[in-house]
């Protein structure tokens, strides 16, 4: 035997009976199959939504800031406009760091199907990408770091929005949580629901359109594209959480009772009511183009478009989003133009047809 312990004997032959059945893989709750054989596949949207994903790589040192700083360093800007910038900084800074970390430290160890697994990953990596990215545009305009990621300490509509994530999250951290019965499969569910439906899909899209209404206007451009590329992962991030959430629940239709599905209901309302809050708080005055009420339209609006996904009824009934202009930003051409026509080639993701079964249509998947 050598001196790295490398014998002359053939291993042992492995029992080839034990070759998976992908039928036999399950999201969560799966002990029939190894949860590290990726191959071959049962949820091959997971697979697509992780392609997808890839497809979309940036950074946002990639994006020029340097007519940001001229502006900010300007008198171009209303004390209100400076007001929405930083309070959307102050949000996005900590909201980004806490989706990682309860994909890392929550959703990741419940959920047994390793395809789901990689987009997880993939995500994961997109939100350290988001977190950086807010980093690097406090660094360019010269910002009070302290201030903008401490600012989920100091001011309360972001301080309530964050809290109301972390008790979600807090919930499935105890190390005796288990999804093993039905009112923990239920626990996380609302988890997903609250991540995946509320922060990413209800929260973050207002804060969009107030960021990107500046790059409307032709101002503060290099962050209205960093908003933009993180607004087109977001959509997926979206898309993949509704279709976790409804194959977690089609796998276990016992746990989706009326009674759960009016808990669910309940937090969407104290969400979109938390929302309203927000909004209420970075536009106190209003700006161009911009004020609370529209707001209030804006967020009923998309939850229920949320709420349509998850298979429940709409509940707030605003037939039309008061920000028209949204629609040209998630059009899906002129977004695959857009990353196109960078210095990097990107790779267009393929939304034109929906690969990624489900069954949702291409309005579903970027839906404003």
């Amino acid at each position: 035997m050598s001196c790295c312990n490398v014998g002359d004997q053939r291993p042992d032959f492995h029992d080839l009976g034990k070759r998976i059945n992908p039928e036999n893989k399950r999201l969560i709750n799966c002990k029939a199959v190894d949860v590290n054989q990726l191959m071959p596949l049962k949820y091959h949207w997971a697979w697509e939504f992780y392609l997808k994903g890839c497809a979309n790589n940036w950074m946002p040192t990639e994006v020029s800031m340097q007519r940001d700083i001229e502006i900010w360093k300007s008198n171009r800007l209303t004390a209100d406009e400076r007001r929405m910038i930083m309070r959307n900084l102050g949000f996005f800074s900590t909201a980004e760091s806490l989706v990682g970390n309860n994909i890392v430290l929550a959703i990741f160890r419940h959920v047994t199907n390793p395809e789901a697994r990689q987009y997880l990953l993939r995500q994961a990596f997109e939100e350290a990408v988001h977190t950086h990215t807010f980093h690097y545009i406090v660094e360019s305009l010269g910002l009070d770091e302290r201030e903008v990621f401490n600012m989920y300490h100091e001011v309360n509509s972001i301080y309530e929005k964050d809290e109301f994530e972390m008790k979600l999250t807090q919930d499935i951290m105890d190390p005796n949580f288990s999804t093993a019965t039905d009112d923990g499969i239920r626990t996380f569910i609302k988890n997903l629901i609250g991540f995946y439906v509320i922060m990413e899909g209800i929260f973050f899209y207002s804060g969009f359109v107030m960021i990107l209404s500046f790059k409307n206007r032709a101002l503060m451009t290099g962050i209205g594209e960093q908003f933009e590329y993180i607004l087109r992962d977001e959509s997926i991030h979206l898309s993949f959480g509704i279709e976790l959430i409804n194959n977690i629940i089609n796998e276990n239709p016992q746990v989706w009772t009326d009674e759960f599905q009016q808990e669910i209901l309940e937090l969407i309302d104290h969400a979109v009511e938390l929302e309203i809050a927000y909004a209420q708080d970075c536009l106190p005055n209003g700006i161009i183009g911009l004020n609370v009420g529209m707001f209030r339209d804006y967020v009923q609006y998309i939850a229920d478009r949320r709420l349509v996904r998850l298979g429940l009824k709409p509940r707030y009934g605003v037939e039309e989003s008061p920000f028209p202009w949204m629609a040209k930003v998630m059009d899906l051409k002129k977004e695959k133009n857009f990353f196109e026509s960078r210095v990097t080639e990107y790779q267009p993701l393929g939304f034109e047809s929906d690969s990624a079964g489900g069954g949702n249509s291409s309005d579903d998947w970027l839906s404003s």
